[in-house]
Protein backbone atom coordinates (compact mmCIF):
# COMPACT_ATOMS: atom_id res chain seq x y z
CA UNK A 1 0.00 0.00 0.00
CA UNK A 2 1.27 3.06 -0.77
CA UNK A 3 2.33 5.29 2.13
CA UNK A 4 0.91 9.23 2.48
CA UNK A 5 3.39 11.59 2.64
CA UNK A 6 3.69 15.30 4.09
CA UNK A 7 6.77 17.47 3.45
CA UNK A 8 9.04 18.85 6.28
CA UNK A 9 10.47 22.13 5.06
CA UNK A 10 13.23 24.23 7.02
CA UNK A 11 11.95 27.88 6.38
CA UNK A 12 15.36 29.02 7.07
CA UNK A 13 17.28 26.70 4.74
CA UNK A 14 14.28 26.55 1.85
CA UNK A 15 14.93 22.76 2.23
CA UNK A 16 12.06 20.18 1.80
CA UNK A 17 12.60 16.40 3.15
CA UNK A 18 9.70 13.95 2.86
CA UNK A 19 8.42 12.51 5.62
CA UNK A 20 5.53 9.77 6.11
CA UNK A 21 2.54 9.72 8.45
CA UNK A 22 3.74 7.46 10.57
CA UNK A 23 7.02 8.91 10.81
CA UNK A 24 5.84 12.39 11.93
CA UNK A 25 4.14 10.55 14.47
CA UNK A 26 0.25 10.27 12.82
CA UNK A 27 -1.73 7.55 12.56
CA UNK A 28 -4.24 7.86 9.48
CA UNK A 29 -6.39 4.21 8.83
CA UNK A 30 -6.67 2.94 5.73
CA UNK A 31 -9.50 4.80 4.26
CA UNK A 32 -11.56 1.75 4.00
CA UNK A 33 -11.92 1.07 7.96
CA UNK A 34 -11.14 4.49 8.63
CA UNK A 35 -14.86 5.68 9.71
CA UNK A 36 -15.47 2.48 11.87
CA UNK A 37 -11.79 2.75 13.40
CA UNK A 38 -11.73 6.64 14.03
CA UNK A 39 -15.32 6.77 15.74
CA UNK A 40 -15.46 7.04 19.29
CA UNK A 41 -17.93 5.55 21.56
CA UNK A 42 -18.59 8.29 24.51
CA UNK A 43 -21.03 5.82 26.12
CA UNK A 44 -18.62 3.20 26.73
CA UNK A 45 -16.10 5.53 27.87
CA UNK A 46 -18.24 7.51 29.73
CA UNK A 47 -17.35 6.30 33.30
CA UNK A 48 -13.84 7.02 32.96
CA UNK A 49 -13.13 9.80 29.78
CA UNK A 50 -16.06 11.88 31.28
CA UNK A 51 -14.46 12.14 34.98
CA UNK A 52 -10.98 12.93 33.59
CA UNK A 53 -12.91 15.57 31.47
CA UNK A 54 -14.51 17.22 34.53
CA UNK A 55 -11.19 17.36 36.21
CA UNK A 56 -8.51 17.67 33.62
CA UNK A 57 -5.46 19.68 35.21
CA UNK A 58 -5.52 16.81 37.90
CA UNK A 59 -6.11 14.35 35.79
CA UNK A 60 -3.42 14.99 33.51
CA UNK A 61 -1.10 15.56 36.51
CA UNK A 62 -1.84 12.00 37.70
CA UNK A 63 -1.46 10.45 34.45
CA UNK A 64 -0.17 11.85 31.15
CA UNK A 65 2.30 14.17 33.00
CA UNK A 66 3.19 12.26 35.61
CA UNK A 67 6.33 12.26 35.52
CA UNK A 68 6.65 16.16 35.38
CA UNK A 69 3.82 17.01 38.26
CA UNK A 70 4.85 18.80 41.46
CA UNK A 71 3.08 17.17 43.81
CA UNK A 72 1.94 18.14 47.73
CA UNK A 73 -1.07 15.84 49.07
CA UNK A 74 -4.26 16.60 47.48
CA UNK A 75 -2.77 19.45 44.81
CA UNK A 76 -0.40 18.76 41.77
CA UNK A 77 0.88 21.48 39.59
CA UNK A 78 3.15 22.05 36.60
CA UNK A 79 5.83 23.90 36.64
CA UNK A 80 6.14 27.41 36.14
CA UNK A 81 7.88 26.77 32.42
CA UNK A 82 5.34 24.68 31.23
CA UNK A 83 2.21 25.86 32.43
CA UNK A 84 0.60 28.40 35.33
CA UNK A 85 -1.80 25.10 36.09
CA UNK A 86 -2.83 23.45 39.34
CA UNK A 87 -5.24 20.89 40.32
CA UNK A 88 -6.62 19.64 43.25
CA UNK A 89 -8.23 15.81 43.89
CA UNK A 90 -11.83 17.69 45.19
CA UNK A 91 -12.30 20.97 46.22
CA UNK A 92 -13.72 19.27 49.85
CA UNK A 93 -9.93 17.58 50.37
CA UNK A 94 -8.92 17.81 53.71
CA UNK A 95 -5.36 20.11 53.79
CA UNK A 96 -5.68 21.78 50.16
CA UNK A 97 -3.90 24.88 52.23
CA UNK A 98 -0.43 22.98 52.79
CA UNK A 99 0.18 21.65 49.75
CA UNK A 100 -0.97 25.25 47.82
CA UNK A 101 1.71 26.89 50.14
CA UNK A 102 4.16 24.19 49.25
CA UNK A 103 3.53 24.21 45.56
CA UNK A 104 2.93 28.00 44.89
CA UNK A 105 5.23 30.92 45.72
CA UNK A 106 4.17 34.17 47.07
CA UNK A 107 2.51 36.88 44.66
CA UNK A 108 2.52 33.86 42.11
CA UNK A 109 -0.76 33.31 40.43
CA UNK A 110 -2.34 29.93 38.85
CA UNK A 111 -5.08 28.98 37.00
CA UNK A 112 -7.99 25.73 38.00
CA UNK A 113 -11.01 23.99 35.65
CA UNK A 114 -13.41 21.91 36.22
CA UNK A 115 -12.51 21.86 40.28
CA UNK A 116 -11.76 24.46 42.19
CA UNK A 117 -11.34 25.27 46.51
CA UNK A 118 -12.03 27.76 48.50
CA UNK A 119 -9.24 30.35 48.61
CA UNK A 120 -7.33 29.72 52.32
CA UNK A 121 -6.87 32.65 54.28
CA UNK A 122 -3.91 34.65 52.58
CA UNK A 123 -5.04 33.74 49.03
CA UNK A 124 -7.32 35.07 46.60
CA UNK A 125 -9.77 33.30 44.30
CA UNK A 126 -11.20 34.50 41.41
CA UNK A 127 -14.09 33.36 39.10
CA UNK A 128 -13.80 33.88 35.34
CA UNK A 129 -17.07 32.75 32.94
CA UNK A 130 -16.57 29.63 32.14
CA UNK A 131 -15.09 27.68 29.25
CA UNK A 132 -17.18 25.72 26.72
CA UNK A 133 -15.66 22.27 26.54
CA UNK A 134 -15.97 20.54 23.67
CA UNK A 135 -15.55 17.46 22.08
CA UNK A 136 -15.45 15.32 18.26
CA UNK A 137 -16.26 11.74 18.39
CA UNK A 138 -15.92 11.41 14.81
CA UNK A 139 -13.53 11.95 11.77
CA UNK A 140 -13.37 15.29 9.96
CA UNK A 141 -12.78 16.04 6.24
CA UNK A 142 -8.94 17.37 5.74
CA UNK A 143 -9.48 20.70 3.40
CA UNK A 144 -6.70 20.73 0.53
CA UNK A 145 -3.95 23.07 1.78
CA UNK A 146 -0.10 23.78 2.24
CA UNK A 147 2.14 20.58 3.90
CA UNK A 148 1.65 20.36 8.05
CA UNK A 149 4.67 19.41 9.67
CA UNK A 150 5.81 18.87 13.06
CA UNK A 151 7.18 21.15 15.06
CA UNK A 152 10.46 20.71 17.35
CA UNK A 153 13.09 22.69 19.03
CA UNK A 154 14.34 24.03 15.64
CA UNK A 155 10.69 25.48 15.06
CA UNK A 156 10.66 27.07 19.16
CA UNK A 157 11.34 30.39 18.81
CA UNK A 158 8.72 30.91 15.98
CA UNK A 159 6.12 28.85 18.18
CA UNK A 160 6.98 31.46 20.95
CA UNK A 161 6.58 34.34 18.80
CA UNK A 162 3.43 33.35 17.51
CA UNK A 163 1.63 32.29 20.87
CA UNK A 164 3.07 35.90 22.08
CA UNK A 165 0.87 37.41 19.12
CA UNK A 166 -2.50 36.12 19.30
CA UNK A 167 -2.42 33.61 22.35
CA UNK A 168 -0.46 35.12 25.02
CA UNK A 169 -1.79 34.25 28.28
CA UNK A 170 -0.88 30.47 29.21
CA UNK A 171 1.60 29.48 26.92
CA UNK A 172 5.07 29.11 27.89
CA UNK A 173 8.55 28.03 26.91
CA UNK A 174 8.31 24.43 27.88
CA UNK A 175 4.37 24.26 27.07
CA UNK A 176 5.57 22.59 23.57
CA UNK A 177 7.05 19.53 25.97
CA UNK A 178 3.21 18.85 26.83
CA UNK A 179 2.61 17.13 23.70
CA UNK A 180 3.37 16.97 19.61
CA UNK A 181 2.69 19.98 18.03
CA UNK A 182 2.40 20.91 14.22
CA UNK A 183 2.11 23.72 12.03
CA UNK A 184 2.07 25.41 8.55
CA UNK A 185 4.52 27.82 6.98
CA UNK A 186 3.86 30.73 4.38
CA UNK A 187 6.71 32.03 2.79
CA UNK A 188 9.23 31.30 5.70
CA UNK A 189 6.72 32.45 8.32
CA UNK A 190 4.89 30.49 10.57
CA UNK A 191 1.62 30.92 9.47
CA UNK A 192 -0.81 28.88 12.16
CA UNK A 193 -0.33 25.93 14.65
CA UNK A 194 -2.13 23.15 16.69
CA UNK A 195 -0.71 21.43 19.92
CA UNK A 196 -1.26 18.79 22.15
CA UNK A 197 -1.98 19.63 25.76
CA UNK A 198 -4.04 18.28 28.55
CA UNK A 199 -5.09 14.69 28.99
CA UNK A 200 -4.73 11.13 29.85
CA UNK A 201 -4.61 7.84 27.75
CA UNK A 202 -8.10 8.36 26.41
CA UNK A 203 -8.42 11.48 26.23
CA UNK A 204 -6.31 14.49 24.63
CA UNK A 205 -6.90 17.95 24.29
CA UNK A 206 -6.26 20.22 21.36
CA UNK A 207 -4.84 23.68 22.07
CA UNK A 208 -2.76 27.13 20.99
CA UNK A 209 -4.72 26.60 17.92
CA UNK A 210 -4.28 29.97 16.23
CA UNK A 211 -2.87 31.97 13.07
CA UNK A 212 -1.04 34.54 12.70
CA UNK A 213 -3.34 37.68 11.51
CA UNK A 214 -1.82 38.01 7.96
CA UNK A 215 -2.74 34.59 7.19
CA UNK A 216 -6.46 34.74 8.41
CA UNK A 217 -9.14 33.44 6.24
CA UNK A 218 -7.42 30.63 4.33
CA UNK A 219 -8.60 27.48 6.29
CA UNK A 220 -5.31 26.64 8.03
CA UNK A 221 -6.68 26.25 11.21
CA UNK A 222 -9.81 24.10 10.14
CA UNK A 223 -7.05 21.83 8.29
CA UNK A 224 -4.90 21.40 11.14
CA UNK A 225 -7.39 20.78 13.81
CA UNK A 226 -9.21 18.30 11.47
CA UNK A 227 -5.87 16.68 10.89
CA UNK A 228 -4.85 16.38 14.87
CA UNK A 229 -9.15 15.29 15.81
CA UNK A 230 -8.40 12.49 12.92
CA UNK A 231 -5.29 11.26 14.58
CA UNK A 232 -6.15 11.46 18.14
CA UNK A 233 -9.17 9.38 17.92
CA UNK A 234 -7.29 7.06 15.33
CA UNK A 235 -5.12 6.50 18.44
CA UNK A 236 -7.79 5.52 20.53
CA UNK A 237 -8.39 8.74 22.11
CA UNK A 238 -11.05 11.51 22.55
CA UNK A 239 -10.57 14.64 21.35
CA UNK A 240 -11.57 17.65 23.30
CA UNK A 241 -11.01 21.56 23.20
CA UNK A 242 -11.42 24.28 25.70
CA UNK A 243 -12.28 27.83 24.09
CA UNK A 244 -13.84 30.99 25.57
CA UNK A 245 -17.40 32.19 24.97
CA UNK A 246 -15.58 35.43 24.64
CA UNK A 247 -13.78 33.98 21.42
CA UNK A 248 -16.88 34.16 18.93
CA UNK A 249 -14.92 33.11 16.00
CA UNK A 250 -13.53 30.05 17.44
CA UNK A 251 -16.38 29.04 18.60
CA UNK A 252 -18.21 29.41 15.44
CA UNK A 253 -14.91 27.48 13.89
CA UNK A 254 -15.48 24.36 16.41
CA UNK A 255 -19.18 24.30 15.64
CA UNK A 256 -18.55 24.11 11.86
CA UNK A 257 -16.71 21.61 12.41
CA UNK A 258 -19.29 19.49 14.10
CA UNK A 259 -17.68 20.00 17.58
CA UNK A 260 -20.20 19.04 20.22
CA UNK A 261 -20.54 21.07 23.43
CA UNK A 262 -20.31 18.86 26.24
CA UNK A 263 -20.53 21.47 29.00
CA UNK A 264 -19.92 24.54 30.37
CA UNK A 265 -16.63 23.98 32.58
CA UNK A 266 -15.71 26.42 35.56
CA UNK A 267 -12.32 28.73 35.34
CA UNK A 268 -10.37 30.21 38.35
CA UNK A 269 -7.38 31.94 39.00
CA UNK A 270 -5.61 31.72 42.62
CA UNK A 271 -3.23 34.13 44.29
CA UNK A 272 -0.84 33.58 47.21
CA UNK A 273 -0.55 37.10 49.01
Amino acid sequence: MRRRQICRRDPGAGVTTRLTWANAGLRLPHRRDCTDRMTMNTEVLEPRVHAALDNPFWSALQSLHGDIALRAGPVARYPAAYAPFLGVASAAEGDIGAGLEALVAPGESVYLIGVAPEAPPGWRREAFRPLAQMIRTTPLPVAEGPEILPLGDAHRADVLALTALVYPHYFRERTMDMGRYFGIYQDGRLAAMIGERLGTGECREMSAICTHPDFNGRGYAGRLTAMLVNDTLARGALPFLHVSHENPRALQLYERLGFRHRRDIGFWSLRRA
